[in-house]
């Protein structure tokens, strides 16, 4: 083993010791998947705790995990259900089943509705007895929550978590639920969501989770932001042109139309996701690294941004989309946006923020591109060539890189556009990265709320696009049809060229191969 790797090692071998000692200062863990039969928590849910449990965060001896959900199955068929998509490896190792063996023992169901006391008091017996199997004394017992649920259901199940299944006192135990997105369709039903919840547990109890903030390479924004000399003076307007943010998927909505037609690509992605990666591109240098420091700047960055204007808008619904039998023959909803984004403060003022995002796209990808203004006297006439740029790229293919302008290898003095390349796959080969949901979940065991949403930075985010999304609600506003494959429509790179987005032309980034 290489001393890069030993390095690694042992700091994740010491982060491990420390989360193990916090789990066992108080009483035993009770994870509880509130919509356990469907495909959230089959797909991502579940798959997260398995792999915590196999890395040594959840101990069997101190963690037990409980599924609720209507569908009335016995432990014996979630476990079962569960079972492929727990599967990891196309041939498991005798290690790997021996551990899913354990972990699906773990696992105990309880049925029933998500409105009425009945099935929530069975849950809490069942919770009770394990605790106290655990020799976990009343009041010192963990309890955590995970509603892998629509949120029209969150305020009901809140109110029976609330009303049958508390910690009965606090002797160092705690209760914390966990609430997926979307959080609302605009600032009025956000606003509703956030008092009916915030009317049953303190803000402390609450992890509104964006699954983005988890993602390896969104965690490294503050890092490379403010631990390194070279980002500090360039940061700024006075060097950088204009900034995007990118989320691309070459499929449609195949299999959930109905539901996407509800929100549209600007709920399902912009507002959430991008914005939140937005922030942490953005913002200050927080006082410290607690949450509240981290997530007071985020705010100040989101009540900085001015209206956004129709014309720095290009909305896309893609040919095929309403072919869907649970889409409206009408519909208006956007499969593709490209909005323009700008920060009114001291160190943004006139760089504009490009936040696109689309369906059936001609490639699968998230980034960030940070493009830099033109060298002034430029005295190798290398501007036709493109600028400089930092390029983060999210998924696939995680990596950072630099886009440069150097002399071409040989004998006259040409110039050419190349990469300083951090490619992760290449750089960490025996390092595994986690998935998002995992270290979403482990922080909310630690209590950690630095990667989630406050309410403030939801009502914030929220009064930043409500405006637009009524527009298009009421049809203020048209998707431009385009081709499934495509870039999406022109409309929206002739947005970026007036955003001031110059494109580079005969270059292409190749991810390094192993």
């Amino acid at each position: 083993m290489g001393s890069r790797e030993w390095s690694i090692e042992k700091r994740s071998d010491s982060f491990k010791a420390e989360v193990l000692e916090t789990l066992s200062e108080t009483g035993c863990l009770s994870v509880i998947v509130l919509g356990a039969s469907g495909d959230l928590a089959k797909k991502k849910t579940f798959p997260a705790l398995f792999n915590l449990y196999r890395q040594g965060f959840l101990p069997a001896d101190e963690v037990h995990i409980f599924g609720y959900a209507r569908t009335k199955i016995s432990d014996e068929e979630l476990r079962n259900r569960l079972h492929g998509y727990l599967i990891q490896e196309k041939n498991p190792s005798p290690q790997h089943s021996e551990d899913l063996s354990k972990f699906l023992q773990l696992i105990k169901y309880v049925s029933g509705s998500y409105d009425t006391e009945e099935g929530f008091k069975r849950l809490d017996k069942e919770i009770s007895q394990h605790e106290i199997l655990k020799n976990s004394s009343e009041g010192s017992s963990r309890r955590l929550f995970y509603l892998a649920l629509p949120p029209s259901v969150y305020p009901p199940v809140c109110k029976m978590i609330r009303k049958c299944c508390m910690n009965k006192s606090d002797l160092g135990g705690w209760t914390r639920i966990v609430v997926e997105k979307p959080f609302g369709k605009d600032l009025e039903s956000a606003e509703n969501l956030s008092a009916q919840i915030g009317e049953l547990f303190d803000e402390p109890q609450i992890y509104r989770i964006d699954h983005y903030l988890g993602k390896e390479l969104v965690q490294n924004l503050l890092v490379l932001r403010f631990a390194n000399r070279f980002f500090l003076p360039l940061w700024n307007r006075d060097n950088i042109d204009n900034v995007q943010i990118v989320f691309r998927e070459d499929f449609g909505t195949e299999g959930r139309g109905g539901y996407f037609d509800e929100y549209g690509i600007i709920r399902d992605i912009i507002q959430n996701h991008l914005l939140q990666v937005l922030c942490l591109v953005a913002m200050e240098k927080p006082v410290s690294l607690k949450p509240e420091h981290i997530r007071d700047e985020k705010v100040k960055v989101l009540q900085s941004v001015l209206p956004i204007k129709d014309e720095e808008v290009v909305l896309g619904q893609y040919h095929g989309y309403r072919d869907d039998p649970t889409v409206p023959d009408l519909s208006n909803t956007p499969t593709f946006a490209s909005v323009v984004l700008r920060i009114h403060n001291e160190r943004w003022e006139g760089v504009p923020f490009i936040l696109k995002a689309g369906k059936a796209l001609n490639s699968r990808k998230a980034e960030i591109r940070v493009q830099f203004k033109d060298v002034p006297g430029d005295i190798f006439k290398s501007k036709k060539q493109g600028r400089n740029e930092f390029v983060i790229r999210l998924q696939p293919s995680e990596a950072m890189y630099m886009k440069l302008t150097v002399k071409q290898p040989g004998l006259e003095m040409s110039t050419v556009q190349s990469e300083l390349d951090l490619s992760y796959r290449q750089r960490y080969q025996d390092v595994a990265i986690p998935e998002a949901y995992e270290r979403l979940i482990l922080d909310t065991i630690r209590g950690d709320q630095q990667h989630f949403v406050r309410r403030d930075e939801l009502r914030a985010a929220w009064e930043i696009f409500t405006p637009l999304l009524h527009r298009i609600d009421n049809g203020e506003i048209k998707p431009i049809p385009y081709r499934p494959g495509s870039r999406g429509p022109a409309e929206a790179d002739e947005l970026q060229a007036k955003a001031g987005y110059v494109q580079t032309h005969g270059y292409i980034w190749i991810p390094p191969t192993l």
